[in-house]
């Protein structure tokens, strides 16, 4: 690869961004519309690659349509209220295209740091060094798979996949799987194995709200959004649980406790997300999911042993145990991040640091949060843009 001194420069006259996910590509277009370049780094070969490459066949958008459109571009009013992760894709491709962006492809930044005495920021990827004034953070809250250390699983002699690999139930039919996780993927997961005749055994280790994904023929987050204008949260959240009790029952029933924080207020505190029921929760009741109350003590060589003693044997394991930040491992120098890999200060003001960096794709708020946070980015760029002479594709080598 070679050391930072042997690399070429290359000069972005605009931001660099890092990302050519949804939030990325909406930082692009928004400083497009205001006539500024920027420079699209991306370590795949795609934009959206968490979509195209790491996601389920069967999934759709949680949320209706309106509320996950990037700024300045809708969608086709011929798609559907929940989108399929197909017609998502075509959407961040032809919103590329309406603005003309080309992100630099097969890039995977190993460093980005503010040199503080030519007042810009270094981007190092495997071959080059690309130099700008601004740098925008826009690898998201997903970046990297979480896979959690659970005692013998080494051993087990089935397929172990986390849902980053995971498909279709196409491979598991008529197995007994081991669904590690109740988050939205956990209980989708556990829904698709049932269409293939397979038997999931999901496990809840924490406790979870399961909230309807419509209410009285109106979606539950549209509903929330409308009443969160005329009261407050917990007030909102009070509501939202009432009506959620009505439409599916008492869910600690079937072993899934709810969190003495409401769904609104938890997700804004921790980023997390109440499951959107698309069909699991009537699987459930039924018993072709079987709910585990019990967390996994180990895995064994054709199962598992749980807290209560009790053991199962299971042919393969899904760990749908989600994602998180991967910013510690390539940002230096800069304390606006957490360990974790999100910025310290809370949205709505998560979105701006020092020397000219910024972030996008960090609110924990979806894609409403990335449009948010998109065009505050490219409001302050185009407010500090001054227009630079050199051609911005110069190429030179370090001293």
């Amino acid at each position: 690869m070679g050391s930072e001194k042997d690399k070429i420069l290359m000069k972005s006259d605009g931001p660099i961004i890092v990302g050519a996910g949804p939030s990325g590509i909406a930082v692009a277009a928004c400083l497009k519309e205001q006539g500024i370049p920027s420079l699209v780094l991306e370590r795949s070969d795609c934009i959206a690659s968490l979509w195209q490459y790491k996601t389920y066949d069967r999934l759709k958008l949680h949320l209706p349509k309106q509320f996950c459109e990037l700024p300045l571009f809708g969608y086709p009013k011929n798609f559907p209220k929940y989108p399929s992760k197909k017609q998502f894709v075509s959407y961040m491709e032809a919103y590329a295209n309406h603005f003309d962006i080309k992100p630099k492809f097969n890039q995977s930044v190993s460093s980005a740091e503010f040199d503080s005495k030519d007042g810009v920021w270094k981007v190092c990827t495997q071959d080059l060094v690309y130099v700008s004034r601004w740098l925008v953070v826009a690898t998201g809250e997903n970046a990297e798979a979480v896979v959690p250390e659970i005692q013998g699983i080494e051993r087990f002699e089935g397929v172990v996949r986390h849902t980053s690999e995971y498909k279709s139930g196409c491979e598991f039919r008529e197995q007994r799987v081991l669904v590690v996780g109740c988050g939205n993927s956990g209980m989708e997961v556990s829904l698709d194995l049932c269409r293939y005749n397979a038997s999931p055994f999901m496990v809840v280790r924490n406790s979870v709200h399961v909230l309807p994904r419509e209410m009285f023929g109106m979606t539950t987050f549209g509903i929330a959004m409308a009443l969160l204008k005329w009261l407050p949260l917990r007030v909102v959240d009070r509501l939202i649980l009432f009506m959620a009790n009505l439409t599916l029952g008492n869910t600690e029933k079937l072993g899934l406790r709810r969190p003495k924080t409401g769904p609104l207020e938890l997700k804004n505190a921790t980023g997390k997300t109440p499951v959107l029921d698309t069909g699991a929760l009537s699987l459930i009741k039924s018993g072709n999911i079987k709910v585990v109350e019990q967390g996994v003590r180990e895995i064994t060589r054709n199962g598992a042993k749980f807290m209560d003693g009790q053991q199962i044997a299971f042919d393969s394991i899904v760990l749908a145990t989600g994602y998180k930040s991967n910013v510690p491992f390539w940002l230096k120098g800069s304390d606006f991040f957490t360990e974790h890999g999100m910025p310290k200060t809370p949205f709505p003001n998560g979105w701006k640091g020092e020397n000219g960096l910024f972030t996008v794709g960090f609110t924990r708020r979806g894609l409403l949060g990335t449009t948010c946070d998109a065009l505050k980015i490219a409001n302050e760029v185009t407010r500090q843009w001054r227009p630079v002479k050199c051609d911005s594709s110069h190429e030179f080598r370090s001293n």
